[in-house]
């Protein structure tokens, strides 16, 4: 099986490397369009501001390859955030994949959100043999708002989407790859889905 992590100078590819491996498979970064398009199974990381991200996309022309993919994709943190139509970090344009708009968590509570938190109200095969109120791990300022692509929320304040998905795109707003077992195993079921 050949998974691309997508190559776009978004920060965490090692520990995500690191959890591939440890779950028995290979992975390989690659910004270049044939071989991510011939991938089996494509990762699309994010640390980092969504509108440099997003410039980055566009300077590799990434941001026109990755709406056309085929295959499984899982968008992970600031990589789900820019599937969404927009973002209000940078007033960022998305790739539209997931119909909704980031926004910034209010004054409130502590932003960024940092550490562990449950998800609930899980309906996809990415959470096989999750339990509900599983504890994952997250660091963001921004978060997706609850829509008809939302397949796990969390609470910060505010209910908000944990995971997504429409088609064969996935995100998940936490980090699968630092979120112990829990993660482990979701990222196991991305890694198998048929």
């Amino acid at each position: 099986m050949k998974i691309v992590i997508i190559d776009y100078g978004a920060g965490n590819i090692q520990s995500i490397m690191f959890a591939i491996k440890r779950l028995g498979y290979e992975a390989v970064l690659s910004h270049e369009a044939d071989e991510i398009r011939n991938a089996d199974k494509v990762i699309f990381p994010g640390v980092g501001e969504a509108s440099s991200a997003m410039a980055k996309l566009k300077a590799t022309g990434l941001d026109k390859v990755i709406p056309t993919l085929k295959q499984p994709v899982l968008g992970i943190c600031l990589g789900m955030q820019l599937m969404c139509h927009s973002s209000k970090e940078g007033n960022t344009e998305g790739l539209g994949i997931f119909d909704l708009d980031v926004v910034k968590f209010s004054n409130n509570v502590k932003v960024p959100q940092i550490g562990w938190n449950q998800i609930s109200d899980l309906k996809s095969k990415l959470f096989t043999n999750i339990p509900e109120k599983s504890y994952i791990y997250l660091v963001h300022s921004f978060y997706a708002p609850i829509g008809k692509e939302t397949i796990a929320t969390s609470e910060y304040n505010v209910e908000y989407s944990a995971a997504l998905q429409k088609d064969n795109f996935y995100g998940v707003q936490f980090h699968p790859e630092k979120s112990s077992d829990v993660g482990s195993e979701i990222m196991k079921n991305f890694l198998t889905l048929s």
